[in-house]
């Protein structure tokens, strides 16, 4: 897939895409209880990704519940207040899990002709193989990482994978922005087995395996 940088789409168009977001990882926390991972056919190789973020969010639901506790605590004698915060509470308590459930049930995909990377229920970049120039194991902070045609996946704010393209691919964002690039960075659990089995599927020349 190839094509040209584009602004994102209208208001309407944004509201409609964090609507699908929004049910994509409702989805994700279905399947993790079923524990079934999404987009991810017979004979195709899964990625996983989702390790790195696992702590800081189940820290991070832990504190949700625990002010739940004591906001419902606090609104006792207020049943409106302490309906409408509870809602809430529940709500934000399940937003957090279903980013880990995304990440979980939506891993990256090695396939026989493609590369699917994706940013839990985000985003989802898909690669040809046949585009992919080189691959090598490389640790980046995010924040540290400006340059133009680049996307970076990241988790935790570090990405651990560096896709060299030999054409351009349009990523599209969470919000309708499309742009072109040339380099795409993501982070893997197993980031020297992810780079081996991308080499071996893109059957890449010696010359340019490094990392």
């Amino acid at each position: 897939m190839t094509g040209s940088a584009a602004g994102p789409p209208g208001a309407g168009g944004r509201i409609r895409r964090l609507a699908r977001y929004e049910a994509r990882w409702l989805v994700s926390l279905v399947c993790w209880v079923a524990r079934r991972r999404i987009g991810v056919a017979a004979g195709e190789r899964a990625l996983a990704y989702a390790a790195g973020q696992a702590a800081m969010v189940y820290g991070l639901a832990f504190v949700c519940l625990v002010e739940t506790v004591g906001v419902g605590v606090l609104l006792a004698d207020r049943p409106v207040a302490h309906g409408v915060m509870l809602a809430l509470d529940v709500y934000t308590v399940l937003m957090v899990l279903g980013f880990q459930a995304a990440a979980v049930t939506r891993p990256h995909v090695l396939g026989a002709d493609t590369l699917l990377l994706r940013d839990g229920a985000r985003t989802a970049l898909r690669i040809p193989l046949s585009a992919i120039a080189s691959v090598r194991h490389e640790l980046r902070f995010t924040q540290d990482d400006s340059a133009q045609e680049t996307v970076a996946m990241a988790v935790g704010g570090q990405t651990s994978v560096t896709v060299e393209l030999a054409e351009p691919v349009v990523a599209v964002r969470l919000l309708g922005r499309r742009e072109a690039v040339r380099t795409v960075r993501f982070h893997a659990d197993d980031a020297r087995g992810v780079v081996a089995a991308v080499r071996a599927a893109t059957a890449e020349p010696p010359a340019v395996r490094q990392g």
